[in-house]
C-alpha cells in the first residue's frame, strides 16, 4: 500500500456523466457482502460497448436518438409498442388451428429494430419453467418471419436477444446454431455474445474451452477494449467469475499481452474478492512500476480495502493523495470507504468521514445515508440511526426500500414493533413499495417476539396485494 506515493501524476479521466447511473446501481443490497459500490462502477464501464447490458438501458444509444429527438418521436415509439403487443397476442394464439406467420402478414406491421426488440423483450419477460419450450419456438418463428420481410435485416442486437431467450429456455444447441448463423451472416461475435454463452457453461472446463475459442476466433470483435482478453475479463467481472478471471489473466500473460488500467482494476478486484490480499498488493505495486496511475475505480477499490481493514488513518492519507493528484474524492469514494469501515464495526470513523464528505462539498445521497443507517442498526445504535434518518429527510433525500428495511430492522431489534409497522405504512404512503426482505424482516421479528397476530396481519396485507406469496407459504408450513 505504501507504493501509492511512488506513482506518477498521470491519471485516467473518469466518466463523470456515468455517476448518476453508478449511484442508482449501487443503491441496492446493503445486507450483502459490501462490494456493490466497487463492483457496479467497474461493471458500468461496459455500458458504452456491445456487452452484457439490459436492452432497455441501450434504447436511446441503439436508435441513435438524443433525449430531445426521443421526446419528439414519442408518438412513433408508442405506435411501435402497440404493434408489438399485437404481435405478441398473435404468437400466443399460435397452434394447430392458427399459423402465426400467416396472421402476422395480415397485421400489416413492418419489422424494424425497435419492433423486434419490443417483441423479443416481451417474450423474455413471459418465460417461465412451464412455457419455456413453447416461447423459444415462437421467438424463432417470429425471428425468421422478420428476416423474410422486404427491407429488413437483423442486427447483432436482435440475434443477441434471441440468444438470451434460448439461454433462458435452456435451448443450448439452438443457441450455438444461432451464433454460427449470425457469424455466417457477416455479424461478428462480440463481448455481449461471449457474455450470453459463458452463462450457459455450468462447468469450469466448458467455460475455459469457450474462452479459448473466443481468443482464437478471427471474427471476435472485442472493441472498444484494448484486446480480446480485456473484453473477456470484463464479461467475467459482470458475472462475478473471479476464479476464471485469474485463469484468463494467466493465459493473457502467457500469450504475451500487456495489461492496461482496466486489466489491473479487474484482476485486483478479483484478487480482493477471493481474499488474496498479498497478490492484490503485488499487482498494485506492479501497476505503478509499469507506469499506470490509479484511476477512479482503483481508488474506489483501495478505499474499501482500507475501510474493511479498519485503517481509517491510511484511508485519510489516501484521500489526501487523491487530491494531490488532482482527483477530488466523490460521494461514491466516501460511501465506499464508510461502507467498509461500518463492516469493520468502526462507526466513529464512519461518522468522521461522513462529516468530511460534507465539508468537502459532497452532498450525501440516499446511498450514503443508507450505509450510515445500516451501520448504526448493526451496531445496535438505533437512536443514531434514527437521527441520521431525520437528517436525511431534512436534506430532502428520499429514502429507498433499503433505507426503510434498515430502519424497520433496527426498530424490530429494539422491540419497537408498533413503530416498525408504522414505518411500513409510511413507506407505502410515500410510494415506496416494500420488497420481500422488508416483509420477511417484519414478519420474522414479530413471530420471534410472540406477536403472532401482528405477524398474520402483515401476511394478510401481503396476500391482499398478491405480493411475495412464497413468504406466506413458508410461514404456513411452520405452523
Amino acid at each position: 500500500m505504501n507504493s501509492i506515493t511512488l506513482l506518477g501524476p498521470k491519471m485516467v479521466h473518469k466518466l463523470s456523466h456515468s455517476l448518476i447511473v453508478l449511484r442508482s446501481l449501487c443503491s441496492h443490497p446493503f445486507g450483502g457482502d459490501g462490494f456493490e459500490c466497487i463492483e457496479e462502477p467497474l461493471k458500468n464501464l461496459g455500458l458504452d460497448c456491445d456487452s452484457a447490458v439490459d436492452v432497455t438501458l441501450r434504447l436511446n444509444e441503439d436508435l441513435g436518438y438524443n433525449q430531445k429527438q426521443f421526446s419528439l418521436r414519442k408518438g412513433f415509439l408508442e405506435s411501435v409498442r402497440l404493434d408489438a403487443k399485437r404481435v405478441l397476442e398473435v404468437l400466443r394464439q399460435d397452434g394447430p388451428g392458427l399459423d402465426a406467420r400467416l396472421v402476422l402478414g395480415e397485421l400489416h406491421v413492418r419489422p424494424s429494430g425497435l419492433l423486434v426488440r419490443e417483441v423479443l423483450f416481451g417474450i423474455l419477460k413471459n418465460i417461465n419453467s412451464e412455457n419455456k419450450t413453447r416461447w423459444a419456438k415462437l421467438a424463432y418463428k417470429f425471428f425468421v418471419w422478420c428476416s423474410q420481410q422486404e427491407g429488413y435485416r437483423h442486427t447483432a442486437n436482435a440475434y443477441h436477444l434471441v440468444m438470451n431467450i434460448y439461454a433462458e429456455c435452456e435451448e443450448f444447441k439452438a443457441l450455438w446454431r444461432l451464433v454460427d448463423e449470425m457469424i455466417e451472416k457477416g455479424l461478428p461475435a462480440t463481448a455481449r455474445t461471449f457474455n450470453i454463452l459463458i452463462r450457459t457453461c455450468g462447468e469450469a472446463g466448458l467455460a475455459k474451452k469457450l474462452v479459448e475459442r473466443f481468443i482464437k476466433s478471427k471474427t471476435f470483435n472485442f472493441r472498444p477494449f484494448k484486446h480480446s482478453y480485456n473484453a473477456i475479463l470484463y464479461c467475467l467481472l459482470v458475472l462475478n467469475q473471479y476464479k476464471l478471471i485469474e485463469w484468463v489473466y494467466q493465459q493473457m500473460l502467457l500469450d504475451g499481452f500487456s495489461s492496461d488500467i482496466l486489466t489491473y482494476n479487474i484482476v485486483m478486484y478479483a484478487k480482493y474478492r477471493l481474499g488474496k490480499l498479498d497478490q492484490f498488493h503485488r499487482l498494485f505495486d506492479e501497476m505503478g512500476r509499469n507506469g499506470f496511475s490509479p484511476d477512479f475505480h482503483t481508488f474506489n477499490i483501495l478505499l474499501h480495502v482500507l475501510g474493511k481493514g479498519d485503517k481509517p488513518l491510511a484511508a485519510l492519507n489516501l484521500l489526501n493523495h487523491m487530491r494531490e493528484m488532482g482527483i477530488d474524492p466523490t460521494v461514491l469514494h466516501f460511501t465506499t470507504l464508510i461502507d467498509g469501515l461500518s463492516r469493520a464495526g468502526n462507526m466513529d470513523a464512519c461518522k468522521y468521514f461522513f462529516d468530511e464528505m460534507i465539508k468537502n462539498g459532497c452532498i450525501p445521497d440516499v446511498v450514503a445515508y443508507t450505509v450510515m443507517i445500516t451501520g448504526y442498526v448493526v451496531a445496535h445504535e438505533l437512536e443514531k440511526a434514527l437521527e441520521m434518518y431525520q437528517d436525511m429527510i431534512s436534506r430532502e433525500q428520499v429514502p429507498n426500500v433499503f433505507t426503510y428495511n434498515s430502519i424497520i430492522r433496527g426498530l424490530c431489534m429494539a422491540g419497537k414493533f408498533d413503530e416498525a409497522c408504522s414505518m411500513l405504512k409510511e413507506m407505502e404512503t410515500k410510494g415506496c413499495s416494500p420488497n420481500s426482505i422488508v416483509y420477511d424482516t417484519l414478519v420474522s421479528s414479530l413471530r420471534n417476539a410472540g406477536k403472532t397476530a401482528d405477524a398474520h396481519e402483515v401476511i394478510r396485507q401481503m396476500t391482499e396485494k398478491r405480493k411475495y406469496t412464497h413468504i406466506y407459504s413458508r410461514y404456513e408450513r411452520k405452523k
